[in-house]
């Protein structure tokens, strides 16, 4: 698909799928953003969309993931906010041991997970890449780094609570 065809077929999306942003996240400028990275993934698509049916429905499924994503952010911004207004601003010796304790189990747990699921793992939350960085670099589609990423921290989660 060259540009002028996804200026044709692509492009006329954007006011449904802004009303559908905007509905869900209730913020315009999350929607603008949202919109955007809608648009620039199906830009890096261009050359599949000919093999999709509905390019309307995936531009469709891409916004749902992309606002649920950036809902589910807010909500884990506003624990974060929670957890910080109810720790006491110098933790006990108690306290850090316990956390330095806690970070080694979960190290721990890591090194045992298969080979991808560590690396993903690490790739996302020590080093800070996002998915499509960890896509380029490991060969894999981000769809899978999603899923691979998810398992993982099920994994980790699930021992870690077992102990």
């Amino acid at each position: 698909m060259d540009q002028r065809q996804f200026k044709q077929k692509i492009l006329p999306l954007r006011e449904e799928l802004f009303l559908y942003t905007r509905r869900l996240l209730e913020n315009d400028d999350d929607s603008e953003d949202i919109l955007q990275e809608v648009f620039l993934k199906l830009w890096y698509m261009r050359e599949e969309l000919d093999r999709y049916e509905n390019v309307a429905a995936l531009a469709m499924t891409i916004t749902k993931h992309l606002c649920l994503n950036r809902l589910k952010a807010r909500q884990r911004t506003y624990e974060d906010i929670e957890d910080v207004t109810m720790v006491s601003e110098a933790p006990t010796p108690l306290h850090r041991l316990e956390q330095k304790d806690n970070l080694e189990s979960v190290m721990k747990i890591i090194d045992r997970l298969p080979d991808l699921q560590q690396t993903i793992l690490r790739m996302k939350h020590i080093d800070g890449y996002e998915v499509e960085e960890i896509a380029e670099l490991t060969g894999s589609s981000p769809d899978a780094v999603r899923m691979n990423l998810s398992r993982a921290r099920r994994r980790v989660k699930d021992i870690f609570f077992k102990m």
